[in-house]
């Protein structure tokens, strides 16, 4: 996947820019930060939900193990 350089990221802020017009702009950019923050953060909840069941769930002879440990 090819990456964006500045030329690209150029163009597309100056049509945001022409589409949008300035009064938006700060507007848009909070609602795209808001996303992506709510992304991240529903994303590293399933991430830890994932972790701490994955945890929980030991073979038999783990637990064995474990047992003769103690």
């Amino acid at each position: 996947m090819p990456h964006i350089g500045a030329p690209e990221l150029i163009l597309v802020l100056a049509l945001a820019l022409i589409i949008f017009g300035p009064g938006k702009l700060p507007d848009l950019g909070k609602a795209v930060g808001k996303t992506i923050r709510e992304f991240r953060r529903s994303s590293n909840e399933i991430m830890e939900d994932t972790e701490t069941n994955k945890g929980g769930v030991e073979p038999e002879g783990q637990q064995a193990i474990k047992a003769l440990k103690s």
